[in-house]
């Protein structure tokens, strides 16, 4: 097996726990280089053995992990929330740490996942003894593997990890990604990684708590990206595509394959969205994409805004983000993709496909918020946001009405 990066000691600059902190930390060190070696005797050593049942459930995890590739694995000491005394001799302490991985041939960036350790010192020695502890009230959120064993699917662009799915599932998915991907490398060209990890959980309940929120929030959404807006790609969370397998499954392939595009086109765009795009040209870019591919009309794509239309409601403005809300009301919340849609059809077919890839950049590069698109609206495609409005309402009634 080739020997993955990421060694070497990592100890906090602010050292939150002094002696004790540095000691901890070379703890998580010898725990995470038992993971890059894959080693079950060293990574287990690292747990207390009064711990019975985190024991075997970490013997467990460990087990899971063996089909993941791993490229690198640490861990960082980033906060305590005090001592107390342990049942028995020695102190325990509540800590938050910082896990960063990376997967083999697809991350360019880490996935940076806070945890919540229980550690507990005896011999003079640190050892993790839970992971369901609390620092300030916060408390982590899973990983695949920690939901069971991962079976792994590679495709051409793609890599699939699924829990308590079977294979002929993964594979669809794994299928599904691969389309996905050249059809952004069509519209995105040169600036993206060109891969898509997938996840697929065995439920709802375990998507949610991949993203650490309620389920339902999520019901009848076939999928999400995790990664932030914002940052490098160097130095920005590596994104994963969460699959609902509830909602996936109702879904034909058509829609499969529009929901799993839609997910890669925020992955290949991930760098250039900032705090400064707004909702309504993000998720308009990413169903744009998505139904790039013939096999509907604009009233099939857009029912909801249709109904709107013919009963004499046309939209007013852009779709403001609030009304991308998941767990608002689904004819709301469809409505909203459906002008964002429009928006960016309407954009490439008056201005062409590279205009609108340079509006978003231009978008996504805006010191703030603020004013960014009417700058971008000004300077790529020379028109006023109020004219953009008006040619928008206009456009929407035309292909709508």
């Amino acid at each position: 097996m080739a020997a993955l990066t990421g060694c070497g000691t990592t100890v906090p600059p602010d050292d939150p726990a002094g002696r004790d902190g540095r000691a901890v930390q070379r703890m998580l060190d010898q725990r995470a280089a038992a993971v890059r070696g894959r080693d079950a005797g060293a990574f287990l050593a690292t747990v207390d053995r009064g711990s019975a049942r985190y024991r075997a459930e970490q013997r467990q995890v460990f087990r899971r992990l063996s089909a993941v590739p791993l490229r690198s694995w640490t861990y960082r000491l980033v906060h305590t929330g005090g001592f107390r005394p342990a049942v028995g001799s020695g102190r325990r302490l509540a800590a938050q740490v910082e896990l960063r991985y990376r997967l083999a041939g697809y991350d360019t960036a880490p996935v940076v996942a806070p945890q919540y350790l229980t550690l507990a010192q005896r011999d003079g020695r640190w050892f993790v003894a839970d992971d369901d502890g609390r620092v300030d009230g916060k408390r982590g959120v899973d990983q695949l593997w920690d939901q069971g064993r991962v079976d792994v699917v590679r495709g051409k662009h793609s890599l699939v990890l699924g829990v308590g799915q079977n294979r002929r599932l993964l594979r669809g998915v794994a299928a599904t990604a691969d389309r996905a991907v050249p059809a952004l490398d069509r519209v995105w060209p040169g600036s993206w990684a060109g891969r898509v990890v997938v996840e697929v959980p065995a439920s709802l309940d375990r998507m949610a708590a991949l993203l650490g929120a309620s389920a339902s929030g999520y019901r009848g959404i076939a999928a999400v990206t995790t990664g932030e807006v914002g940052g490098a790609s160097d130095s920005s969370p590596a994104d994963r595509v969460i699959v609902n397998p509830d909602a996936y499954r109702a879904l034909g392939d058509f829609g499969r394959q529009v929901v799993v595009t839609h997910e890669t086109a925020h992955v290949a765009t991930r760098a250039a969205t900032t705090a400064a795009t707004p909702l309504w040209l993000s998720e308009g870019f990413a169903d744009w994409t998505g139904y790039r591919t013939p096999g509907r009309t604009p009233r099939q794509v857009a029912p909801e805004l249709s109904e709107s239309v013919a009963s004499g409601r046309l939209p007013k403005a852009l779709p403001p983000d609030e009304a991308f809300r998941f767990g608002s009301r689904p004819d709301r919340l469809s409505e909203a993709y459906e002008q964002g849609w429009l928006a960016c059809r309407m954009i490439a077919d008056r201005w062409g496909t590279g205009k609108l890839v340079a509006l978003y950049r231009a978008v996504g590069a805006a010191p703030r918020r603020e004013g960014a698109v009417e700058a971008g609206l000004r300077d790529v495609l020379d028109v006023s946001l109020t004219d953009f409005t008006a040619e928008w309402r206009k456009y929407v009634a035309g292909v709508l009405g």
